[in-house]
């Protein structure tokens, strides 16, 4: 090769189409198993560090799970480096802790039974290794603290047992010959001391408690109640990058909140109008941006979303970028509005790209490109037949939850039949991956078409087995609406997605 020539790297293609298997499973049913309401898990969230995972059910309880697998098991990570096979260590999570929330309450000036099951959980930032998270229902905010503490047990005292009576006292002799130090005796009060206790030419012996075990015991305990702020069901709560504060939002408002202060919140969004008939859209998901603190997105039953700046006045009704998809001429029908609104929005790790989620598609949005979605996924096309039936048993209101992994390459979202869909969306990548919550992950794959080279895709190719057959697809596959993968959310930095199937928690590698 010429001093001078260069060496000019061929341009990477699409990353190759992941292969998930099957990691663990918490709380797994046996089949024919009745689950409970209350069992049934309603948020998931992992810690930026992807060392916590938090679940939250209807009964208002969180649960905690450790990731395991990053503490050494004797071998050191270097020398696993230096020997010539591969690293297989996956991802793996212990249970914790869990704690109880949020507890029914009842409204009595609005007659109104406020249940406890957890909307949504968020991480806020570890200090002295306690955890700190928030969790909501549909009207109150609980700040958490979740700490180790040390509790010391006492064991016995260095003293015979034999002759111990009682705690400390001393079995009485039959001669008792009292005596002080110095050789002296003496008697009145302390005749029932024993030769035992003072022993001969010796100093008495000293009754020392001895710590023979020091549990460490999770201790949950709440810091702050956020409460009485909002009139109408809280949909999202989300924490600051300052760690200072946090963002709660309900249909028509987005409060901002201080974590240290409770009394007070600051309204920053409004969107009721001066007359409740002139209503037309109402918030539906509210996310801060990752790293810039002033800036936040929010998403509409319209479909669209808006991206705010906390820095252009105090109230930001005006927002900074509105990120909308124009309508299909000639498309519009009676579910046009229902299907369009967004269930679920979520940043990108690096806040260049918002992901958003609503019944038909999942739209990956680049913040600096409002004129449309830079991808589309379809999610739902082959309902597109079945939208009455969806509207008459209230499934078209499903709201479907949405994430990014860590790296940016892919997005997954949840459907029926608790099945869910991982996507890649870097330029060129045709990766379109179905998997089933259960053990055996791939066992309804089918061949996927082929698809277009923008990325696009289609949950629809998946096969029921067994003589559930509640409706039938235009293909011919069958699909069952009682059992819907709502919530998942993807490892930080690894390729490891937790998605909840009614009261089980599945975790899936790649």
């Amino acid at each position: 090769m010429h001093g001078g020539d260069e060496v000019v790297a061929a341009p990477a293609g699409p990353p190759q189409p992941l292969d998930w298997k099957f990691s663990q499973v918490f709380g797994e049913r046996i089949a024919g198993e009745e689950v409970q309401e209350v069992d049934i898990i309603s948020a998931i969230e992992f810690d930026k560090t992807g060392d916590h995972l938090a679940t939250g059910d209807r009964g208002g309880r969180v649960v905690l799970f450790e990731r395991t697998d990053t503490k050494d098991h004797g071998v050191s990570r270097r020398d696993l480096e230096r020997m010539d096979y591969p690293i297989s260590r996956h991802p793996e999570f212990r249970y914790k802790t869990e704690f109880q929330s949020h507890e029914p309450e009842f409204d009595y000036l609005k007659s109104l039974e406020i249940e406890e099951k957890i909307n949504k959980i968020r991480w806020c930032q570890t200090a002295n290794s306690a955890l700190f998270l928030l969790s909501t229902n549909d009207k109150t905010i609980k700040f958490w603290k979740v700490q180790e503490k040390k509790i010391k047990k006492i064991s016995d005292m260095n003293l015979d047992p034999s002759k111990a009576v009682g705690n400390g006292s001393v079995s009485s002799s039959s001669n008792p010959k009292p005596c002080l130090v110095n050789g002296s005796s003496f008697d009145g009060s302390y005749n029932n001391l024993s030769n035992d206790f003072f022993p001969p030419g010796g100093l008495p012996s000293l009754r020392l408690p001895v710590v023979t075990s020091q549990e460490t015991n999770l201790v949950a305990r709440c810091r702050r109640v956020y409460g009485h702020a909002h009139d109408y069901h809280i949909n999202s709560i989300s924490s600051n990058s300052d760690g200072e504060t946090f963002i709660s939002a309900d249909d028509l408002r987005i409060n901002l909140w201080n974590l240290e202060i409770s009394s007070q919140s600051f309204n920053i969004v409004d969107v009721k109008p001066a007359n409740m008939e002139d209503l037309t859209e109402v918030i539906t998901s509210a996310e801060f941006h990752p790293t810039h603190c002033n800036m936040l997105a929010y998403s509409s039953s319209k479909g669209s979303i808006r991206l705010i700046d906390l820095r252009q006045s105090a109230l930001c009704d005006s927002h900074a970028k509105l990120f909308e998809e124009p309508e299909p001429p000639g498309s519009r029908s009676f579910f046009t509005e229902i299907i369009a609104s967004i269930s679920d929005i979520k940043f990108s790790k690096d806040g260049r790209y918002i992901l958003s989620r609503d019944y038909m598609t999942l739209k990956l949005w680049d913040i600096n490109m409002d004129s449309g979605p830079a991808a589309t996924f379809q999610v739902h096309e082959y309902l597109r037949p079945k939208l009455c039936d969806l509207y008459e048993n209230d499934s078209i209101f499903d709201k479907f939850e949405c994430c990014l992994s860590g790296d940016g390459l892919r997005v997954a979202t949840g459907s029926y039949s608790n099945l869910f869909r991982v996507c890649g969306c870097a330029p060129g990548s045709t990766e379109s991956t179905t998997l089933e919550a259960s053990k055996n992950p791939m066992r309804r794959q089918l061949q996927t078409p082929t698809r277009p080279s923008r990325p696009l895709s289609s949950i629809a190719r998946v096969v029921r087995r067994g003589s559930e057959t509640p409706g039938v697809d235009t293909n011919g596959n069958s699909f069952d609406f009682t059992t819907k993968l709502l919530h998942l959310a993807w490892h930080p930095t690894e390729n490891l997605i937790a998605c909840a199937a009614a009261n089980s928690l599945y975790m899936y590698y790649a």
